[in-house]
């Protein structure tokens, strides 16, 4: 009896040792979780008001004057958010010939910190609508195709204006142009000397606003707005940038958005994200409404992309998942 009852003790601090050991890691499981740096609220409504002044101005297309009065407004709200503000004003040529007059806009957030985060987003329209089936000819509103990633960015820019929480690293917010200017889907020839999409991404990637440029890690918004949105894992970000993605989508997760952002891999798209990895060499994901098993939206070059089919909730949970991942960085 006396070895049976020592037998006891024995089983009895080990069974305690083992609850001490689930107890220590249900804590560290815990501690990860509150040790997550808190970041600030981020305002659907500020957000969609910005989208709703943008589509107000009209197509966003190089050589009109909405684009022009665009431009300026995005400038004069970076630096009314404190933001030092740079203009790269260049001329590229379209599909067709056309000389378009393009502007890249940045906002530098802590312009003198040494790690940056780059957040970009294209802020041109499409001059045609040619997925429609009337008005092929005619400029569609952009509202999601443009407007929406800019509208979250500069709300963005907003929060980290105004509110007391601020993040770590120095962030440039990028509005690259002419991105949306390629040739149409119906055209039968097409020149493939160059790529005639995402020019100011081009042109940036190879002549950084600031030489000797670095980043490290970037972020793309586009079509960022939609309802019913699902933002799966890009082909090119996967490519360039796995460990980011999974960083972005793991935050998405833990906040609560994995519906949005399925873990599940699509096809690559030819975006801005692209040439800022393959010229640049800064890694950069893009957030992007595109579905491995039907594409794009229905709205997409369409006159469809308006206000109407932007919805607050998709805005909120990419602005909330971009704001909290740039507030975990130091």
């Amino acid at each position: 009896m006396k070895n049976s009852k020592f037998g006891f003790i024995i089983v009895g601090l080990l069974c305690l040792m083992a609850a001490c050991g689930d107890k220590t890691s249900s804590e560290k499981r815990s501690e990860e979780v509150i040790n997550y740096r808190a970041s600030p609220a981020f305002n659907a409504d500020s957000a969609y008001a910005y989208i709703q002044q943008q589509v107000d101005f009209g197509p966003r297309v190089p050589n009109t004057e909405a684009h022009k009065a665009t431009g300026d407004w995005l400038v004069q709200k970076l630096e009314s958010f404190g933001l030092a503000v740079t203009e790269q004003a260049f001329q590229d040529k379209a599909y067709d010939g056309k000389v378009l007059q393009l502007r890249n806009i940045i906002g530098s957030y802590k312009p003198e910190a040494s790690k940056r985060i780059l957040l970009g987003a294209h802020w041109d329209t499409r001059r045609i609508a040619d997925k429609d089936t009337e008005n092929l000819e005619e400029p569609i509103d952009g509202a999601n195709d443009g407007a929406s990633g800019v509208g979250l960015l500069l709300e963005i820019a907003r929060v980290l204006h105004t509110d007391s929480l601020q993040p770590d690293v120095g962030i440039d917010f990028i509005f690259f142009d002419g991105e949306d200017d390629g040739e149409p889907e119906h055209r039968n020839f097409r020149d493939t000397s160059q790529i005639w999409w995402c020019l100011g991404s081009q042109y940036w990637s190879e002549t950084p606003h600031v030489q000797g440029y670095s980043a490290y890690y970037g972020i793309l918004v586009d079509m960022v707005g939609g309802k019913n949105a699902r933002f799966y894992k890009e082909g090119y970000s996967v490519q360039f940038a796995k460990n980011i993605v999974d960083k972005v989508w793991g935050y998405a997760h833990h906040l609560g958005f994995g519906d949005f952002f399925p873990m599940r891999n699509a096809e690559a798209i030819t975006d801005d994200h692209l040439f800022v990895n393959q010229n640049a060499n800064i890694p950069m994901i893009n957030i992007i409404e595109y579905s491995p098993d039907y594409g794009f939206g229905l709205y997409h070059h369409t006159h469809q992309d308006n206000m109407e089919i932007i919805d607050k909730k998709t805005l909120a949970v990419v602005g909330k998942t971009v704001l909290f991942t740039l507030f975990q960085e130091q």
